[in-house]
């Protein structure tokens, strides 16, 4: 079952359970559309890409609940793209 995590890991914006910003990656890294972006769609902690984080349906919340733990890592851009290059060349 999804975590359901609270904010972007970069820039700390909420993404409420019900947001349509919130994008994660195959080990559920959580961030918002707009830092995706400026990481060119590449998760700086696995190499995967994103994809929009589903909806819990509202009635299954309350048995379900969303995480409460905030993981903010500010991504260090420089070396994300180096990494980028680095495996667009690999």
């Amino acid at each position: 079952m999804l975590e359901i995590r609270p904010s972007c890991e970069n820039c700390n914006k909420p993404l409420p359970p019900e947001s349509q910003e919130a994008m994660i990656c195959t080990f559920e890294c959580t961030y918002c559309k707009d830092c995706v972006r400026l990481l060119s769609e590449v998760c700086p902690n696995c190499g995967g890409g994103f994809e929009l984080r589903p909806i819990r349906p509202k009635e299954l919340l309350k048995k379900y609940p969303p995480s409460q733990k905030v993981v903010h890592k500010p991504v260090d851009f420089k070396k994300h793209k180096e990494r980028l290059a680095h495996m667009t060349r690999g």
